[in-house]
């Protein structure tokens, strides 16, 4: 296996971290009652990736949109870069 398809498979890793991540930081802004010091952590790895996202797709009804795009883009990611980065095997 070579190096550019370990690191496609770690970086792939991380994105499906991250896309839990966004997931838990759903569910906690829909049940206020689970938000907690660790809330406020997990705001500070969702949100630098949301907030750019924002300025160009403001929400709309009350529905951040901008949210489900960057969810289904990494979810994307997570499948792409590591079968890119070995599909030459």
């Amino acid at each position: 296996m070579s190096l550019s398809c370990e690191l496609g498979r770690v970086l792939g890793t991380v994105l499906q971290i991250f896309w839990l991540c966004m997931l838990v930081y759903a569910v906690v802004s829909w049940v206020p009652s689970l938000q907690g010091r660790w809330s406020s952590y997990l705001a500070r790895i969702v949100e630098p990736v949301l907030y750019p996202v924002r300025r160009i797709i403001p929400p709309v009804g009350g529905l951040d949109l901008s949210f489900l795009v960057v969810i289904i883009l990494v979810g994307w990611l997570v499948r792409a870069i590591p079968a890119a980065a070995c599909s030459y095997y």
